[in-house]
């Protein structure tokens, strides 16, 4: 079976795709250097990023893999805890 895992829990968007336990791609995006400036992580900022760049990360994570997104399975994804509005962007995706 084929499991997309699916991580916004903070300042990283993060989509991995596992076939039978093993990693088949596991990409991550960061907005690390749009927070820097404030000392840490701005939930607005994080979450926009988010929103932003959540699709090309899932595209370049199948594109990767090798696989269809006809051949997903299972979709996993952050629950908690995190930044509320990064963990609601990874929910939404998920859907």
């Amino acid at each position: 079976m084929i499991t997309l895992g699916i991580e916004t829990s903070c300042d990283e968007t993060g989509v991995a795709v596992i076939r039978d336990g093993k990693i088949l791609s596991n990409e991550v995006a960061s907005s690390l250097r749009f927070h820097k400036r404030y000392g840490g992580i701005v939930p607005e900022i994080a979450t926009r990023y988010h929103v932003e760049t959540i699709d090309r990360v899932f595209k370049k994570a199948i594109l990767n893999a090798g696989v269809k997104k006809s051949q997903i399975g299972l979709i996993a994804f952050t629950y908690g805890p995190g930044l509320a509005g990064s963990l609601l962007v990874g929910v939404s995706f998920a859907k």
